[in-house]
This record gives structure tokens, sequence and C-alpha cells, in this order.
């Protein structure tokens, strides 16, 4: 955890997780001013797109921020390796796709590279190209997810035993009780990214963030499993829609139209349930209200030494009362 804070030149071991074509710099800035690191998801957004969000970001904050580049799914991945490069960027993550030829390339320029992993062999793998931290994601987290379907829980101390780098827990992790978890897990910090949207600094719709909101434990739902696509989104009029049309049979092409980044941003940004989806990870069924990004990040910190302190306290009770 000490490491991770030295390493990233962060305060808290929480990062922000890359968020695609609804990417922006007000909630990239808030997290990092918050003591985490704030994170730009590239998408498939082109490489001017993304510079005016690096711009801005640098006018709203001194403080360290990274940028996600999802190897498979943006059509500029040399560009964006390039900007980052123009731009001083300290801090790339790696996600959907094969990070290995990037990574000599970024660390010759001192980037520091974490790479998002859903299995042992991805995470050796990463680790053996270079990769200085890994992301594990567990299939509890929003958006594209791995279809190997590992939850956070198994996850993370497998990883961790199989690799020397250091593992940042994701997927299914929204308060300071799931931090704790992740740190006796073994990971050195976590990465959210559901729980940062509904927060006073996020730019998205109301529609979407008070959905979260008033999401139960049930909510969310998978699809894409028909064309290897796992996606997991939350449960609205467009995304039962998408069921319905998936049950009924499609294409891969077809998945990829009506799951677009287009009809993402017309859910998040726009709030048109109706013809967008959201994405939501599980813990939607804990989120209950909009603090801002300082707030939260705060509490998850306090929150996690108060559970960790007492959970040791009755660990010891229980060791000396066995001991009689």
């Amino acid at each position: 955890m000490k490491y991770i804070c030295e390493k990233l030149q962060i305060d808290y071991p929480i990062i922000q997780g890359g968020m695609g074509n609804i990417s922006n710099a007000q909630l990239t800035a808030a997290v990092s001013e918050a003591g985490g690191l704030g994170t730009i998801g590239c998408g498939t957004m082109t490489p001017d797109e993304v510079e005016k969000i690096i711009l801005e970001t640098k006018q709203r904050t001194t403080k360290n921020f990274a940028v996600n580049i999802a190897i498979s799914v943006s059509p500029y991945t040399k560009e964006l390796i390039e900007l980052v490069i123009k731009h001083n960027i300290p801090v790339v993550s790696l996600s959907a796709g094969n990070p290995a030829p990037l990574i000599p390339v970024l660390h010759e320029h001192g980037i520091t590279v974490i790479a998002l992993v859903a299995s042992v062999k991805h995470a050796q793998k990463a680790e053996a190209a270079g990769a200085d931290i890994l992301v594990a994601e567990g299939f509890e987290a929003a958006g594209i997810n791995s279809n190997l379907e590992l939850t956070t829980f198994t996850l993370i101390p497998q990883i961790v035993k199989h690799v020397n780098v250091p593992v940042l827990a994701a997927g299914g992790i929204g308060d300071g009780h799931g931090l704790a978890a992740a740190l006796m897990l073994g990971a050195s910090g976590v990465q959210i990214g559901t729980r940062l949207i509904a927060t006073q600094e996020a730019p998205f719709h109301e529609r979407y963030k008070q959905n979260l909101v008033e999401a139960g434990d049930t909510e969310t739902m998978i699809i894409g499993r028909s064309v290897g696509r796992v996606r997991r989104i939350l449960n609205t009029p467009y995304a039962r829609t998408l069921d319905e049309r998936e049950k009924a049979g499609m294409t891969l092409e077809q998945y990829a139209e009506w799951t677009s980044e287009k009809q993402h941003v017309k859910g998040a940004i726009e709030g048109d349930m109706e013809n967008g989806f959201i994405n939501s990870g599980q813990i939607s069924g804990l989120i209950d209200h909009i603090p801002t990004v300082k707030e939260l990040l705060d509490s998850m910190i306090t929150e996690a030494g108060g559970q960790i302190n007492r959970t040791a306290a009755e660990l010891e009770a229980v060791k000396s009362k066995a001991a009689k």
C-alpha cells in the first residue's frame, strides 16, 4: 500500500477506473485532488478529443493523473501512446489487449505502466512484459468484462500468490469495507469506477446517478455472452431491449452496434434510458447517497482503518480465549 502511494505519488491507494468515451477532466481532476489517482479513459475517442481532456485536467489539478488506453478497442493506440509521451503523463494503464509491445516504449519515457488483468495467466504475462502494477478486475465490475467470469474474492489472492508486482483490486468495491477486504486478500489498493459515477463532481446525467442510488443488489445484468463480449450494465429499459434481442439471436456486428459508445453516451450523458445503456458494477446495491469525491475517498480510508482495527482486536480476543 505504501509502495503504491509512493510510486504513483498519491495519498490514498485508490485509483479511478477508465470510463471510456464518457471520461472527463472534471471527475479525473477531482479524484486526484482528493488524494487518489484520477484516470482519463480514451475509449474510442480521437487523439484530439483525448488531448483536450488532458489539457483541461492539467488546468484543474497539478497532481498526478493517468490515461487508460484500451488497446483492442481504440483505433488510435499508436497515436495515443505518442500523445501521453508528448504531455508527460506519468502513469498509463493498458487494458483490453496485449500490453507487451507498448510497455518498453512507455518505460523509455519514465512512464509507470499499470496493466489490467483478469486471470493468473494474464497477470504473469503482464508481469513478464514489465508492467509495474497490475489491476486485477473481478466479474462484479461494470462495463466490458472478462469472459472468464472470476470474482474479485477468488481472483485477487490467486494473482497475488503468483506475481511479485503490486496488485490493485477492482470489481465490487466502493466503500471502506470493500477496501479493507481487498487489502486482507493481499491487494495493495483498489480501483473503483461505478461508485465515482454517483458523486457530486461527476458530470453525468442525474438519471444515471439516481438509478445507481435506487438500485438494489440484483439490479445489474450481463449481456453479450452469446457473442463472447461480456458486459455488465444496469437494468434499464434499453438494457431489457438488448437482453430480448440477444435471446432472439444477434450477430457480433449487431451487438457491437447496439452497445457502441454512442449508446453509452446516450444513457450516461443524455439520460436517455430508452435508447442508451449505463454501465454499472454490482457495487450499485450499496450506493445510497451522492457525496463529493473527497468525502467518498476520505470515508473509505477512515472506514477501512476502523474495520481492520476492529477485526484485529476481535481476532486477538478469540486467540487469547482459545489459549486459555
